[in-house]
């Protein structure tokens, strides 16, 4: 099994990331679905999707957990009983969790590609990274601020947040270790703490 990476952020907070190289079979094995996880998974038309799926519910044999643990809210944010709290994410190969005893969490996982220029504009002020003229540098950075943006975006957990108008990120460089991060909406101002990786081609960025 391919657990690929572990990030202790402190003694309550942890991220599990999983390179996604087995089987389905392999993926199924010590995994126990409730009924209706059963349904969803045997209605997926992507092995991709099935797979990332199977590998989070691994992940959670990392923290103790099973699929019976999660539970969804109407607006689709996974939630855990007993005060604690996680985040999901998957992107292609990879998949990630991030779990914390004390604090609401996000995490967003995203491959770094060019199609990010194109849609810059529709979550950040593109014009604030003009002066990055290195094609592959831009895309790492809208990447990282794109994945930022959905961690807090999850941590926030609901529907009309802008992430345009919403959610700010400070300008960061590359070596920076956190970053921060806003959310302004109806007259309330949250900061919370922001960090990144990168490996393979892809960015992982966790909010706590």
């Amino acid at each position: 099994m391919a657990l690929y990476k572990t990030i202790t952020i402190n003694t309550t907070t942890k991220v599990f990331i999983w390179k996604i190289e087995e089987a389905i079979d392999q993926l199924k094995e010590g995994i126990s679905l409730t009924k209706t996880n059963q349904e969803r998974f045997a209605s997926m038309k992507s092995e991709i999707h099935q797979k990332g799926f199977l590998s989070i519910r691994q992940l959670l044999k990392e923290i103790n957990l099973t699929d019976a643990d999660l539970i969804y809210d109407e607006y689709g944010k996974p939630h855990l009983t007993k005060g604690r709290y996680i985040s999901i994410t998957h992107s292609f190969g990879f998949t990630a969790i991030i779990f914390s005893y004390e604090t609401p969490v996000g995490i967003d996982i995203e491959k770094q590609r060019e199609k990010i220029l194109k849609i810059a504009h529709k979550f950040t002020a593109i014009e604030e990274y003009k002066t990055i003229a290195n094609v592959a540098a831009l895309i790492r950075k809208l990447t990282i601020v794109w994945g930022a943006k959905e961690s807090l975006y999850k941590i926030y957990g609901k529907k009309k947040l802008s992430f345009l108008r919403h959610i700010h990120i400070e300008n960061f460089n590359f070596d920076d270790e956190k970053i921060t991060g806003e959310i302004l909406y109806k007259e309330t101002e949250t900061s919370y703490d922001v960090a990144f990786l990168e490996f393979e081609g892809f960015t992982c960025v966790y909010a706590f």
